[in-house]
């Protein structure tokens, strides 16, 4: 039986010349030299000797997803199926579609029109400020200090939201705030002349611009970092001016990115609640719809109408994330 040996050493090769005048990289085992004479790979050999720890490791890794898993099940998934299904019951708790009818009642149908006018307004002003933040982030050092800061505000800030930045901006832009009674007394203008601003739903695009703004940061930034820079040099050999490279390489590389973040902050804008709920008491968006149906039941003939709004938000969300997912999809062909 042949046997390999280190260089220097006594021994035999494979080939059957000393193992002292042939390289170590030459030198093979007798079990290597039998998987070769029977056609079969050494490698081949040595992955099905590890196969099955393999295997035994993939199944441990995948008990490690059990307590996510379970917390998914617990709040997320069993909570939406009762919110939803909640819909299709009457009050004596038989199958009934006649609820859907609460899609049409007028104030449902000004509920749906306020977030999306909300979760629209909010979405476009934060992707376009984002988006401007993060062109100017691309000009500086990715392990810089500013860059650093800015990176770790906009993990921050994306999640800052609720009774917190109701009240940050009561203390604000509020009937008695710091600016707008800096505008009183500076411009002579009252931001809450025809009345509270702040508690409309148009001044709720306000605060949610606030958290989307770092949204758009954290989301778009990848995808402006994948545009390589070695793209407008081979456009400016080709002859191609600056405004030319962004016009024809640029922008629609970027361009499916940009979508799916804008879709993401409308998502988000269509599903927050808390702020919401700080400042605004009565509806005017669905959340706060489906809390005033859970707590008094205002659309007369119909029950479970909170269920029917939460059908109609899943189906909203299903939508939107759908697309988000196939804009990302398009978009990471290039940052790859």
């Amino acid at each position: 039986m042949t046997t390999a040996s280190a260089p220097g050493t006594a021994g035999v090769s494979a080939a059957g010349v000393p193992a002292a005048t042939v390289p170590a990289a030459t030198l093979v085992t007798s079990e290597q030299a039998t998987a070769a004479r029977a056609g079969t790979p050494a490698d081949a050999t040595a992955r099905r000797g590890a196969g099955p720890r393999v295997r035994r490791r993939g199944g441990i890794a995948w008990l490690g997803l059990t307590p996510f898993a379970a917390y998914v099940l617990l709040f997320l998934a069993v909570p939406a199926v009762i919110a939803v299904g909640s819909g299709f019951f009457d009050a004596s708790g038989h199958p009934t579609l006649a609820n859907l009818a609460a899609l049409g009642d007028p104030s449902v149908l000004r509920a749906f029109g306020g977030s999306f006018g909300l979760s629209a307004a909010s979405a476009v002003i934060g992707a376009v400020v984002g988006a401007l933040v993060c062109w100017a982030l691309a000009a500086l050092r990715p392990d810089g200090i500013v860059r650093s800061m800015i990176d770790s505000a906009a993990s921050v800030l994306a999640q800052f939201g609720g009774v917190m930045l109701a009240f940050a901006f009561i203390a604000t832009i509020g009937t008695q705030g710091l600016v707008t009674a800096w505008l009183v007394s500076t411009f002579h203008w009252d931001l809450n002349a025809d009345g509270a601003f702040l508690y409309t739903v148009p001044g709720l695009v306000i605060p949610y611009v606030y958290f989307q703004v770092p949204l758009m940061v954290l989301t778009f930034m990848p995808a402006l970092e994948g545009v390589k820079t070695q793209w407008g040099e081979a456009a400016a050999t080709l002859g191609a001016s600056r405004l030319t490279y962004w016009r024809r390489v640029a922008l629609p590389v970027l361009a499916p990115a940009f979508c799916g973040s804008l879709l993401l902050l409308f998502a988000n804008g269509f599903s927050s609640f808390a702020t919401a709920a700080a400042l605004i008491s009565q509806g005017g968006i669905v959340p706060l719809t489906i809390r005033a149906q859970l707590t008094s039941e205002t659309i007369i003939g119909l029950q479970n109408v909170a269920g029917v709004l939460a059908l109609g938000m899943v189906v909203v969300m299903a939508v939107v994330m759908t697309a988000y997912s196939l804009l990302q999809r398009r978009a990471a062909r290039w940052q790859r």
